[in-house]
């Protein structure tokens, strides 16, 4: 995707522990650093217990980080203290939860499900306007305005989830978290709802950071991957170049998971297991092999990871 490489989130040093410095500590972000550009899908993706979602919600500020910074749009996202600046923030900048069951209130019709950001910001200075903005959004994801005066109850999974999403954009925000958005849909729905969320992205001029687990679904959303294993990110480049080039153990280990529509190739599919490697008094990080291909690892690594990336280059 073509875009002017503008930085609207960088994330630095993010940390989020839990119980921090008990015996119950647990990192679940452990010092990640990254920028998402306007107008692209940043995909985030890992393993249950990985660390995307807590990633994203402490982007989104539903958790406080424990370290590290978070700039959005120029604004330190962490410092904001004032209600109107968060209200600001919060209308900017928007969630699609994981689950379309549990995330619409049952006891509120859809209408009012999707107006309630359009409520809390005054963006609409009638009942009529309301209700306009509203049938329009319904519209926009695909769903009828009729389906406005229903409850969650009467709708399938992915209709819910179409429902979220309206919801979403109902403030006009222009950076929108998707945590695992399709994990909880059947398959057959899945290519809908990503689908709809990539035309979305060009209709409304936004950007995503898009998280789950499924590599080769996000491979056909994101502009670029970072890929995260126990807190860490261990690899971030293109998203052609994670899926096709990948140099990381971990990348590799997600990669042989991926099923492909070969009987021949499944039957004889070997996954390879990822055994992280032993600590020693060589310092980790993410370090740039190629230009925009970074990957966690040792300074006595680099040339190795170089090798093996100018190896995918010459292949024919």
């Amino acid at each position: 995707m073509e875009n002017a490489k503008e930085k609207i989130l960088e994330v630095k040093n993010l940390k989020q522990y839990f119980n921090p410095g008990s015996k119950n500590e647990v990192r679940a972000v452990d010092g990640i650093t990254f920028d998402i550009f306007r107008g692209e899908t940043f995909g985030l993706v890992g393993e249950s217990g990985s660390g995307k979602s807590t990633t994203g919600r402490s982007i989104i500020r539903l958790y406080e980080p424990t370290d590290g910074e978070i700039d959005f749009q120029g604004t330190k996202v962490h410092e904001i203290s004032k209600k109107k600046d968060l209200l600001k923030f919060r209308r900017d900048m928007q969630m699609i939860f994981q689950d379309p069951y549990a995330s619409l209130n049952p006891k509120m019709k859809v209408r009012d499900i999707i107006a309630e950001g359009i409520d809390i910001h005054g963006l609409a200075d009638s009942k009529k306007e309301r209700n306009d903005r509203v049938d329009e959004l319904l519209k926009l994801v695909g769903l009828n305005p009729d389906h406005a005066s229903r409850y969650p109850h009467e709708f399938s999974g992915g209709q819910r989830q179409r429902i979220g999403i309206a919801r979403a954009l109902a403030v006009k925000p222009k950076f929108i978290v998707a945590d695992e958005p399709i994990s909880a849909l059947d398959v057959s729905i899945q290519a809908q709802v990503v689908n709809l969320l990539m035309e979305l992205q060009k209709s409304q001029d936004l950007t995503f950071l898009f998280i789950a687990h499924d590599l080769s679904m996000v491979k056909y959303i994101s502009d670029r991957i970072g890929v995260m294993n126990s807190g860490k990110l261990l690899e971030l480049a293109p998203a052609e170049d994670v899926y096709n080039k990948p140099l990381h153990a971990y990348t590799e280990s997600l990669l042989s998971a991926v099923p492909l529509p070969d009987p021949d190739y499944e039957r004889s599919r070997k996954r390879t297991a990822y055994v992280p490697r032993v600590p020693n008094n060589e310092p980790e990080e993410l370090r740039e092999i190629v230009p925009g291909h970074y990957v966690y690892c040792r300074e006595s690594d680099v040339d190795r990871l170089k090798k093996k990336r100018a190896a995918y280059d010459n292949k024919k």
